[in-house]
């Protein structure tokens, strides 16, 4: 692997080739440390039959490792100033297939992929993650670098100080850890946050309607200083006391004290007919 790799060197060079600069507005920091692609590919370990998708490719680091590790690699890159740059790394790699285009916008479901590996633009990070497991059943994993206080975000349990409906949400589908820190070393530009290694494994979601509980965790964090019973009054209106109670929630608890299995107790509660 390490006589493919994208270097800093190689990728310094390649971009001023095409005269391309990293984007501060797209939030473009570039992998350029190959113990830290070799790690992520390590953590991510595609089977030899994966799809990946991939994005945000920025120059092609990390996708050329993964398209040495997979059978199919789907990249989609955002910047169309890289898609020439991304043609010329990437010359080699036959199962390798390049978009253009704005994941938030791309029907991520169609492409039918297995694992998601990706250095995650930190701006769109939790809305693509969110995305990603709602609307790409397909995925059973996903593996990527996003700042650090996004990743502990998505991982958080309650009673932490980060822990919030991100958190909740993400717990619906996936088992997610903060698997590795990552040095600010191993990006150019480097950064001037901190980056951290997350690890989503897709699991069977409860019983209980994805929208409606979106809708009732959104409410609670959205007045986290508030209690329950105060928070979620305007999604649950006079039958709040009653749903916490069936539900066997304190309505004086805050949000960021209920665990995911609470709120799905909640749930479960407000959709049961009295």
């Amino acid at each position: 692997m390490s006589s493919e790799l994208l270097g800093a060197r190689r990728l310094r060079e390649v971009l001023a080739r095409h005269g391309v600069r990293p984007s501060k507005a797209l939030g473009q920091n570039f992998v350029i440390d190959p113990n830290t692609i070799r790690k992520v590919v390590e953590v991510a370990d595609p089977p030899s039959e994966a799809h990946v998708l991939e994005i945000g490719p920025g120059a092609g680091s990390l996708t050329l490792a993964l398209a040495e590790r997979s059978q199919r690699v789907t990249a989609v890159e955002l910047d169309r100033h890289l898609m020439p740059v991304l043609r010329e790394v990437l010359e080699e790699a036959r199962n390798v297939e390049l978009i253009h285009g704005d994941a938030l916008d791309l029907d991520l479901g169609s492409y039918g992929a297995t694992e998601v590996v990706a250095n995650l633009p930190y701006n769109v990070a939790v809305p693509l993650v969110m995305r990603l497991l709602s609307d790409a059943p397909s995925i059973r994993s996903m593996t990527v670098m996003t700042q650090r206080e996004v990743g502990e975000r998505l991982a958080a349990g309650p009673g932490s100080k980060v822990y919030g409906s991100p958190s909740v949400m993400a717990a619906f589908d996936s088992h997610v850890d903060v698997v590795a820190r990552i040095s600010r070393r191993a990006f150019w530009p480097v950064p001037n946050v901190d980056s951290v290694l997350v690890r989503l494994v897709r699991r069977r979601p409860p019983e209980v309607d994805r929208e409606a509980f979106g809708i009732l965790v959104r409410a609670a964090f959205s007045q986290r200083r508030k209690t329950l019973r105060k928070s979620l009054a305007p999604v649950l209106g006079e039958s709040v006391e009653a749903v916490l109670a069936a539900a066997r929630i304190d309505p004086g608890k805050r949000p960021e004290q209920v665990s995911f299995e609470g709120f799905v107790q909640v749930a479960r509660a407000a959709a049961s007919p009295n």
